[in-house]
């Protein structure tokens, strides 16, 4: 029986992965999470889902047993099992013969107030990653996931008067643009310790820099689903944060999962891709796309006193459209619609 790992397997992504592989394979997987972010596995799978403690600690999920969860603090498990490779088999009674696939989505991390309010908290990320692949290359899985952001892109080409569509290629590690913050700083040193063991240590790599993923089940610190929320209760005036002209490149994580999981199939050398629509969408039209779906037109109140990041970030998706083959599956109107759906049921 194959194993799969995910770290941080109950934030917004780790969790949408976690329930992807269990419906698309027969294989066990291994989800790590210290909740202080992300949410108990009870509160997002499918109701019904049977549930059961071992002695040892760890939470067992489905009728196959096939979902487990322990809940740990990432840097203090990576430090074990770097000093004991067979750890977890001794600690927690498995019998894991090596990962197929690892899926790095552990990091300190929200929305803008998390990253421009306590910037050398998310600095921490730093020693989360490198725990991560000094773990990689001693234990080389088949596979592993490394996210980056878009955030680790120049911040000088996301500028009102000069924003462009951001290219792989606009990343260079021997001509250093400056990345957005300390969160952004972290996701590209974390890019640079993929293609290093990739090279060094043999062992396939995938990195994707997502741009703003997006979905149903998000917490109301990313800005989709707080503007939905606003919208399902028809807040009039409408805030938003800054002018409301700063725009984004939205990709439901539905699209995201699906380009990961053809990149990780063709991408071994730690080598990035973008991951988004290739679009532009303002904060405005955001709000706007939201409030024709509640059906009203409300005054905007902008609050310029928040923190709203670089003004506009969005991908060139000619790489892995020509690379892999690859477009978003869903519109984004579409998508919003799904997460307004959602928040009308959970707020009104």
């Amino acid at each position: 029986m194959n194993y799969h790992l995910i770290t941080g397997g109950c934030g917004f992504v780790g969790r949408n992965f976690v329930k992807r592989l269990y419906k698309t394979t027969n294989d066990i997987i291994l989800f790590v999470d210290d909740l202080s972010v992300g949410t108990h596995p009870s509160t997002w799978l499918p109701e019904g889902t049977t549930h059961h403690k071992s002695e040892n600690g760890l939470e067992i999920f489905g009728d196959d047993e096939r979902l487990i969860f322990l809940k740990a603090d990432i840097r203090v498990l990576l430090e074990h099992m770097i000093e004991d490779s067979d750890y977890l088999n001794k600690t927690y009674d498995l019998k894991i013969d090596g990962f197929k696939d690892v899926f790095h989505f552990a990091a300190i991390v929200g929305g803008r107030a998390t990253i421009d309010g306590d910037p050398m908290k998310v600095a921490l990320d730093l020693a989360i990653d490198a725990l991560f692949f000094r773990w990689i290359c001693l234990n080389k899985p088949e596979r592993a996931l490394y996210p980056s952001s878009s955030a680790a892109y120049p911040v000088d080409l996301q500028t009102e008067s000069d924003a462009i569509a951001l290219s792989e290629s606009d990343i260079d590690f021997t001509r250093m643009g400056q990345p957005d913050m300390t969160y952004g700083w972290s996701k590209l040193t974390g890019e640079y310790l993929a293609s290093i063991t990739a090279e060094h240590y043999g062992v396939s790599v995938t990195c994707i820099r997502p741009f703003s993923g997006f979905g149903e089940d998000q917490d109301l610190s990313y800005p989709v689903p707080a503007i939905a929320r606003r919208a399902a209760l028809k807040e009039n005036p409408f805030e938003v944060w800054g002018s409301g002209k700063q725009g984004r490149d939205f990709v439901h994580i539905e699209d995201v999962m699906d380009c990961t999981l053809l990149a990780m199939d063709h991408i071994k050398d730690g080598s990035a891709i973008n991951i988004g629509s290739g679009k532009l969408t303002s904060f405005l039209d955001l709000i706007q796309i939201f409030t024709s779906f509640a059906g009203y037109n409300p005054d905007i109140k902008p609050l310029l006193d928040k923190p709203v990041g670089v003004h506009s970030r969005y991908a060139n998706m000619d790489y892995v459209t020509n690379k892999l083959g690859w477009k978003p599956k869903l519109s984004i109107e579409e998508g919003m619609r799904r997460v307004y759906e959602v928040a009308v049921k959970k707020y009104t």
